[in-house]
């Protein structure tokens, strides 16, 4: 839930001109939510807490860190800041305001946080950010419509409130077109008022008027006779008004000498008018260059100076022509100016010699080849960042263009080592912001819900017993929901769920050991073994479905018949699961043999194996730690930081609940790289084996076949014969090996090189190479596989049925001790009990004995 972001200085044009940067992660963000939620959600508290006072209620720093450590730890927060944190958290300080402050941008459509001070040291400071609202989805719309004030600031907080009439007079005022009393100015009183405030500051020349929204039509731009109350007008916005007549308009504008740019946006005229009107205007003010935000062919010094930030309505021309007035420019902002021809006297090293970011993106540029343009860019010796389209005006290839323009080290805001290190020809990282979208007839509520996906965050409550089903959404403050992500970031946003109450000192994961700690495992079968023949009374061949081909193909005992009906079988041996549909589909009931127990998904799925064991045994040697990471992740972190705290190796592995051949299987030592991983899928998170027995230096488990026929009484069978997987390279410890599949992992025989190795030839080298008794080793894992289906039948006596039997693989890996350990238990279909009998060489005893159909009637 954390994320990066960058924070500007004033505004990104300025960072850009002034090339301004800060330090990685000058400080940081802490979420603290409003209402204290779910401490199992994020973290776990340190074994052994005691508050120092007899209150439950943290009052010391040294408490809060004794409650708080593994939080602290998990938000990368460094401890300088720990105390000041503390501080904050317990003032309930809130100061973000007097660094940072926020502005609109995206043309009003988003806010951005900007820090507003000079500078801000590195790791130097820790700020609050608080909820600013939070709800379950389904409470949203309710919430929205009878909470005060709530749809109002959340419209504001998402930008969505743009068009609302409900502060007018804040609206007029950014327009500068107030009277006193509240009323609108008319345009008169806006040109008199440009005229005193040039007066009171100059000579009384006005060259930049505005004059946008003004209801300004064809008559009244007649009326104002512009030319003669300003004759040396250099820029004139007439955006947002109602002109139509071209001819009114090029009559007007044309009068106007000494004009450098023109604004007409919305203004109807525009919608019907072609080309004529810009050639007429052009012809008639020869030093224009700007037309409707695009640079016409004149364009040179000042539409450069303009879009370099050194003109503006304070400063609308250089105080004398011998001035260099672009010598200052680092920025440059060129994009979508439909600029044809780029090279003239203007754009030139000589006129800007610090030039270093410049983004010519969106302009045709046709009248210049690729050579020309490489040619004067070269000659801009502090050149250092440039924006272009690829393919574009400098060729197809940013490798090609980052070799022929040496100085840059950004392009299209990646960095020019990566883009050579990864050979990438075309790349573009000028994403467009997605903005909230709504129409201007919807209901502020209905804007904030459409507006929201943007802004949401999520989490859900857990306890030990359960997770929510349903999650909680929330939006952080302004502040909060102003801060963006960064490629470059210089502060860290984190989450913390702060308990004044110190309830972590019970210690999660303390609560954990303690309840498998007093599990222990009394099975007593309910039943006498008194299990079912299968043999029919009439002493017919038992007829037997099955979609398997192998079953079929190898089935050739006289006591069995196959049968394509599976309404007509006796027994059904089946690839798939037989639950309630299918018995509805295909006429199957409850007389009928089936090969399978039902509830099964307690041994067969990852997270249910474990609370199956834990429930039953709880901590036993044979099972490694094992953590659901959808309702343990509390438990988890708290037996990672103990683990840290005593030195003993962290390496774990990532399962998913119900994948096979080790799919999406990964092995790490990072909580943060294991908290990321729980996005790709539900997982097991369970300690590795670091020192496994290893045969030839390398890893290796073993599958066993077992075959169940009864729950209640347990009745289990289990070959000698057993599969041994080998991994292909030896075994290593280096971090680097944890993402060699060939290392770690044992499944070879799908893709990858094969080594396989019969029963009889793998004991005896083991016993040779490693001076052990395998009848020793074996024993200790037929008593850990009793013990699995012990677990089951205690844990989960449901799983008993009278008609059914079932064949499971059970995955065992010895540690260095020669001690057995639980990987995992899978159903077994026949076809791969086969392939495992046939490079076992031991085919004809699987097609023929009891670990075929036979041992049902046994």
């Amino acid at each position: 839930m954390s994320d990066w972001i960058g924070l500007d200085r004033i505004s990104f044009r300025e960072i850009s001109r002034q090339n301004v940067t800060f330090a990685p992660m000058a400080g940081y963000f802490v979420m603290e939510p409003c209402v204290i939620v779910a401490a199992t959600l994020m973290a776990v508290g340190v074994v052994g807490v005691e508050m120092s006072s007899n209150s439950n209620r943290i009052e010391t720093y040294e408490d809060f860190v004794k409650v708080h450590g593994v939080l602290l730890a998990a938000s990368g927060l460094p401890q300088s800041l720990h105390r000041q944190l503390f501080q904050k958290l317990t003032t309930e300080t809130f100061d973000a305001g007097s660094y940072f402050k926020i502005e609109v941008c995206e043309d009003g459509r988003q806010r951005r946080l900007v820090l507003d001070s000079q500078s801000m040291p590195k790791e130097s400071n820790v700020f609050l950010v608080d909820h600013a609202w939070t709800f379950r989805l389904s409470d949203a719309f309710s919430q929205l419509q009878e909470v005060p004030g709530l749809a109002q600031r959340m419209a504001s907080l998402m930008c969505v409130d743009t068009d609302l009439d409900t502060d007018i007079e804040e609206v007029d005022a950014v327009k500068g077109v107030l009277h006193e009393n509240g009323t609108k100015s008319n345009v008169e009183d806006i040109l008199e008022s440009e005229i005193h405030n040039a007066t009171e500051k100059g000579d009384g020349t006005v060259k930049w008027l505005e004059l946008e929204d003004a209801d300004i039509g064809d008559d009244m731009l007649l009326s104002l006779n512009l030319s003669s109350k300003f004759p040396d007008l250099q820029a004139l916005s007439l955006c947002g008004n109602k002109l139509e007549t071209v001819e009114i308009i090029v009559q007007e504008v044309t009068k106007l000498k000494n004009l450098r740019a023109l604004w007409l946006n919305n203004n109807p005229v525009l919608k019907k008018c072609d080309h004529c009107m810009e050639d007429a205007i052009l012809q008639g003010c020869p030093k224009l260059e700007i037309y409707n935000s695009n640079f016409t062919i004149n364009f040179g010094e000042w539409a450069l100076g303009f879009c370099g930030e050194v003109y503006d309505k304070d400063n609308p021309s250089s105080l004398c022509l011998r001035d260099r007035p672009l010598q200052s420019v680092t920025s440059l902002d060129l994009s979508n100016r439909c600029i044809h021809n780029l090279v003239n006297k203007a754009f030139s090293p000589a006129e800007m010699p610090s030039l270093s970011h410049l983004n010519i993106r969106g302009n045709p540029l046709e009248q210049n080849s690729v050579r020309e343009l490489l040619e004067v860019l070269k000659g801009f010796p502090c050149l250092q960042s440039l924006g272009v389209d690829i393919p574009g005006p400098l060729g197809e290839s940013a490798i090609e263009i980052l070799e022929s323009l040496p100085t840059l080290c950004t392009l299209n805001g990646v960095t020019a080592s990566k883009i050579l290190e990864e050979g990438k020809h075309v790349i573009d990282s000028m994403l467009q912001p997605r903005l909230p979208e709504w129409s201007a007839d919807q209901p502020l509520a209905d804007r904030v819900l459409s507006a929201m996906w943007l802004y949401l965050m999520t989490y859900r409550l857990a306890n030990e017993e359960k997770i929510d089903e349903t999650s909680v959404w929330y939006v952080m403050d302004e502040l909060g929901s102003a801060v963006r992500h960064s490629d470059e970031p210089n502060f860290r946003v984190a989450p913390f769920l702060f308990m004044p109450e110190g309830k972590l000192s019970s210690a999660e994961y303390e609560k954990h050991c303690q309840k498998l700690q007093f599990k222990s495992l009394s099975y007593t079968p309910t039943k006498s073994s008194n299990t079912e023949s299968l043999h029919r009374s009439d002493g017919c061949a038992s007829r037997v479905y099955t979609d398997i081909p192998y079953v079929e193909e190898f089935l050739t005992r006289t006591e069995f018949v196959i049968t394509t009906e599976p309404k007509d079988a006796d027994i059904i041996w089946t690839s798939l699961q037989v639950d309630e549909d299918m018995k509805k589909a295909t006429g199957i009931t409850d007389q009928q043999y089936v090969n399978q127990f039902p509830f099964e998904s307690c041994l067969v799925m990852k997270h249910h194996l474990a609370e199956t064991v834990q429930k039953a045994h709880g901590s036993p040697e044979w099972l490694q730690p094992t953590y659901n990471l959808e309702t343990h992740l509390p438990q988890l972190i708290g037996d990672y930081y103990v683990r840290k705290r005593d030195g003993l190796n962290n390496l774990w592995i990532l399962k998913p609940w119900n994948m096979a051949r080790t799919i999406d299987t990964s092995v790490t030592d990072d909580l943060s790289a294991v908290i990321r991983l729980m996005e790709t899928g539900p997982k097991i998170c369970q300690k590795y084996i670091e020192f496994p027995a290893l045969f030839q230096g390398r890893k290796f488990d073993l599958r066993y076949i077992v075959l169940v026929r009864s729950m209640d009484p347990l009745e289990i069978f289990l070959s000698d014969v057993f599969w041994v997987r080998l991994a292909n390279n030896p075994y290593s410890l280096d971090k680097h090996s944890f993402f060699e599949y060939e290392t770690h992992f044992t499944v070879m025989n799908y893709g990858r090189k094969f080594n396989h190795m019969n029963t009889p030839d793998f004991v005896r080298e083991f016993e040779v190479e490693h001076q052990v008794k395998w009848l020793e080793i074996h024993q200790r894992v037929k008593n850990t596989i009793r013990s699995v289906f012990e677990a089951a039948a205690v844990a989960h006596p449901e799983m008993h049925s009278s008609k059914s039997r079932a064949m499971y693989g059970v995955d065992i890996m010895l540690d260095s001790s020669f001690q057995p350990k639980l990987l995992e238990v899978l159903p077994f279909p026949f076809e791969v009990i086969l392939y495992s009998a046939i490079v076992a060489e031991s085919i004809t005893e699987v097609a023929n004995s009891s670990m075929f159909v036979v041992w049902f009637a046994a």
